[in-house]
């Protein structure tokens, strides 16, 4: 970009290459500083080319936008924005700016998507996205309910009381002779209805 667009020597592309690198990335490029030297433009692209545009390297940055969803508790417009338009970009170098903002915004759920939707219509820049996705994340409660804190999903401390389990059934009794063994209808003593005391009153 520095050479085409600037007309910028190869020299002072490989000298700012220490400042462009972060993280990760800078300890990389000044460990191969310490064992090769100081090397021109072209040498470094190769290098950056063959370490980060492989099958591993693809493979992870795609998973780690697919896992980017927008937290609204945690991750902040700007940042998140932009860190995941620079993860397409590197991935699809030739995909519009329209379809990138399709695909981040569909990473921020619903109700949020929705709403940065209807504040920016096509064509509309970065800047504009961020914008609205910070006023909305800042102003409303849009996008809240997208994403639950795993607090909200602890007890409040209070024991769990359990209820008590229901009680076998009764055993069976036979209700003629008082016996467990058996039923009324299969009792072996018959009822005496012939044994009734009559009481002859005297006068």
């Amino acid at each position: 970009m520095f050479k085409e667009d600037f007309n910028i020597p190869d020299e002072y592309i490989s000298a700012r290459l220490h400042s462009l690198f972060t993280k990760s990335a800078k300890k990389w490029y000044y460990k191969m500083r310490q064992d090769h030297g100081k090397h021109s433009w072209p040498w470094w692209k190769e290098q950056i080319i063959s370490k980060w545009a492989n099958d591993s390297w693809r493979f992870k940055m795609e998973n780690s936008f697919e896992e980017a969803i927008f937290n609204i508790e945690r991750d902040r417009p700007m940042s998140w924005f932009l860190k995941q338009k620079d993860r397409l970009t590197a991935l699809h170098p030739d995909m519009s700016e329209t379809m990138v903002h399709k695909r981040i915004l569909r990473k921020c759920g619903g109700d949020l998507e929705h709403a940065i939707r209807s504040r920016c219509i096509e064509p509309c820049s970065t800047e504009d996205y961020i914008n609205a996705m910070e006023d909305i994340t800042t102003r409303t409660k849009i996008g809240r309910n997208w994403y639950k804190s795993p607090i909200d999903n602890k007890t409040s401390g209070k024991p769990i009381v359990k209820p008590n389990k229901p009680q076998g059934r009764l055993p069976l009794k036979c209700h003629k002779c008082g016996s467990t063994s058996h039923l009324d209808n299969t009792c072996p003593k018959k009822t005496r209805i012939n044994e009734i005391e009559i009481v002859n009153d005297t006068k």
